[in-house]
């Protein structure tokens, strides 16, 4: 090989360095901005009540199941229950509330009759 041609390989092989060290700055800036925007109260506030959501949902998909309501430790909920409650009654919530839970209660019970009676032979 000729030194001219080992020094187009070296200076080929530089430049591509060069543009990985480029992608990498512009990736490490890119993952500063992300955590930056991570940790803002607004954002952080979205991923709680996505996670509680999404908890929520898990429950109550376990819940509509048949046998669903004896695998529930009410022992357990209860803490929730009683944190839910209290948070209700000092934000003087009682009557959304109600109205919340009128509502759930009736999608529940529209739920529960649209679903087709067991087959008998």
């Amino acid at each position: 090989m000729s030194k001219q041609a080992e020094r187009a390989a070296v200076e080929a092989d530089l430049q591509r360095l060069i543009r990985e060290g480029e992608l990498y700055r512009i990736k490490v800036v890119h993952a500063k901005a992300l955590v930056g925007n991570a940790l803002q109260p607004d954002a952080m506030l979205h991923g709680a009540v996505e996670q509680a959501i999404a908890m929520a949902q898990a429950r109550l998909g376990g819940l509509l199941q048949p046998g669903g309501l004896k695998s529930v430790n009410f022992k357990a909920m209860l803490p929730y229950a009683l944190t839910v409650g209290s948070y209700i009654a000092r934000k003087r919530l009682l009557k959304p509330a109600m109205g919340v839970a009128l509502a759930a209660g009736l999608g529940m019970a529209w739920l529960l009759r649209r679903k087709p009676a067991p087959e008998q032979d």
